[in-house]
């Protein structure tokens, strides 16, 4: 299907003679992006509300769209200042359907404002990015066209890491206070201790997809301007945990010391990806490794500006992404499967106690 790069475009609008205009309201002229057709609709004094300039993205000829069509689509426009550095941005993530065929800010911006560097020659030049969003809604997806990326991962970045890493103390903080029970951390190390308790941890798998539309439910929203940059980190983090068609034993055999899954989306399947269970759930509840910019030695001063800031901060977002996938993972296989199985032990070992007992009794 169309790929993100042909499903992002932009828009140049120049209005000129901005300060004579009377009319309520203008169009800018229909321009095409991800085989859909938009305008922008602008206010110059204001809809509904006085002194602000308002504007709209809006999807053209929609009353002649076919029944229960939607666009998915998150955008960008700004008013261009004559110094670059002061333009006025926003963005928004958005579904476009009839009821809400048109989307945007009544307060853009205050008119007082907009003679105030944003008009060259009485002309004000209004910018639109477009990035329509194809969804695979069983999966996390990478949806943005790079450039486009780039620019939000600039802005937002700051906000993705903070979905992701209170997500990551929430689940320590439960793995944490399972270990601080002693008897019952101890009842557990013994299980896992066993040949059937390592076997269990070798044998806890989950469906791809189940787990994939769990990880959808938990991180996408589609309010959120932020929620495709959460998404984009996790598809990351999925390709990094990803062993294609390779067999679970090759998969133990080959994945980076210390991870503690893979997943195969070919295969759809997702499983434990040691036997030393141990040790991952104690290395997962400790707090030191929550940051994952601990050892990148890239984070410094010199890398503030520049490619070299872009690049470390791809990283940190895929590396980020990763580590979230995976920390969701092996929740989710420790809580449904070795969990389950190990209050099965425990309640066979305590039937077989109690067997025992009732036989000395008897004797």
């Amino acid at each position: 299907g169309l790929q993100p790069t042909d499903l992002y475009g932009k828009f140049t609008w120049k209005i000129e003679n901005f300060s004579e205009i009377s009319k309520r309201e203008l169009r800018s002229n229909v321009f095409e992006v991800g085989s859909y057709k938009w305008y922008i609709l602008v206010y110059p004094q204001g809809c509904d509300v006085h002194n602000h300039l308002s504007l709209f993205l809006c999807v053209a000829d929609y009353d002649k769209l076919l029944p229960g069509w939607s666009h998915f689509a998150q955008f960008t426009i700004a008013v261009v200042n004559k110094d670059p550095k002061k333009s006025k941005y926003s963005d928004t993530l958005h579904r476009f359907c009839k009821k809400e065929h048109d989307w945007g800010w009544k307060k853009f911006m205050e008119l007082s404002k907009v003679l105030d560097g944003f008009t060259v020659a009485d002309t004000l030049v209004i910018k639109a990015q477009v990035q329509v969003i194809h969804e695979k809604p069983a999966r996390p997806f990478r949806c943005l066209e790079p450039q486009y990326r780039r620019e939000l991962v600039r802005v937002y970045l700051t906000n993705v890491e903070g979905i992701c890493r209170r997500f990551l103390e929430e689940r320590r903080d439960q793995l944490a206070k399972f270990q601080e029970d002693e008897t019952r951390w101890a009842d557990m190390r013994e299980f896992l201790g066993t040949a059937q308790g390592k076997a269990q941890a070798l044998l806890a798998s989950e469906k791809a997809d189940v787990l994939l539309k769990g990880i959808v439910k938990r991180f996408f929203n589609e309010k959120e301007v932020t929620s495709t940059l959460v998404m984009d980190a996790l598809c990351c983090g999925c390709q990094a945990l990803d062993i294609g068609s390779s067999s679970a034993e090759d998969a133990c055999k080959q994945f980076v010391k210390g991870r503690s899954v893979w997943l195969s989306s070919s295969q759809n399947k997702c499983s434990i990806a040691t036997d030393d269970l141990l040790s991952v759930l104690e290395r997962a509840a400790n707090p030191d490794l929550l940051d994952p910019d601990a050892n990148d030695s890239t984070n410094d001063a010199n890398a503030e500006f520049g490619d070299d800031a872009v690049e470390r901060d791809e990283r940190r977002l895929a590396d980020l992404g990763r580590r979230t996938v995976e920390m969701y993972a092996l929740s989710h296989l420790f809580t449904v499967k070795i969990e389950v199985a190990f209050a099965e032990a425990q309640a066979i070992k305590m039937q077989e106690a109690l067997i025992a007992e009732e036989e000395e009794a008897e004797r």
